[in-house]
């Protein structure tokens, strides 16, 4: 039985969704691609609901068996972490009035889950996602070719069941501290 998987690249001005089928554990077919946008000019409020009613109707378009999300937890701007934060909880309310399981993604994640290093630069990412698609055109902007490269990852991972069973033995100091945050939430 196919499942879809729906990857979510966040972002409060692109904010990049790749749809994809799984057909078994290494086997994935394209499906969409596409970027939700939001002006800048306008208001806070009014670009959040923007970007979470196109989601919603997304999701219930396409019903996805899970969704997957990169989560981001270093950068300089702090206005764009804030916008990263701002749509990833919407997408994650979202999925949570849908029984849709949600998993997250830090960059590295995906990039070694997709080309086997957590180092591979964007080109890297993005030609292996044509490769394993067998897509003929690159998906533009980049927030479409990170959303399709985040839905293979959890293909490939298992996902919802196999989050807390990766290995940590190869985590960077920074996966090794988030997942000890996420534990340390899960005891309160």
């Amino acid at each position: 039985m196919n499942q879809i998987v729906l990857g979510i690249d966040p972002g409060l001005t692109r904010c990049g969704y790749g749809l994809i089928s799984k057909r078994s554990s290494r086997q994935v077919s394209f499906v969409d691609v596409g970027v939700i946008q939001s002006s800048s000019d306008l208001e806070l409020t009014a670009r959040i609901a923007l970007i979470g009613t196109s989601v919603a109707k997304l999701l219930d378009e396409t019903k996805p068996n899970q969704v997957a999300i990169e989560r981001v937890f270093a950068q300089q701007n702090l206005h764009t972490v804030m916008g990263v934060a701002q749509i990833s909880g919407v997408v994650v309310y979202l999925c949570h009035e849908r029984n849709i399981p949600v998993t997250f993604y830090t960059p590295t994640e995906v990039k070694a889950a997709v080309t086997g290093s957590g180092r591979a630069n964007k080109t890297q990412v993005t030609n292996m996602v044509m490769n394993i698609l067998k897509l003929k055109t690159i998906p533009k902007p980049a927030d479409a070719a990170d959303a399709l490269a985040i839905a293979i990852t959890a293909a490939w991972r298992g996902g919802h069941e196999a989050i807390d069973s990766v290995s940590t033995k190869n985590e960077t100091s920074a996966q090794q501290k988030w997942r000890t945050a996420i534990a340390a939430s899960k005891k309160h």
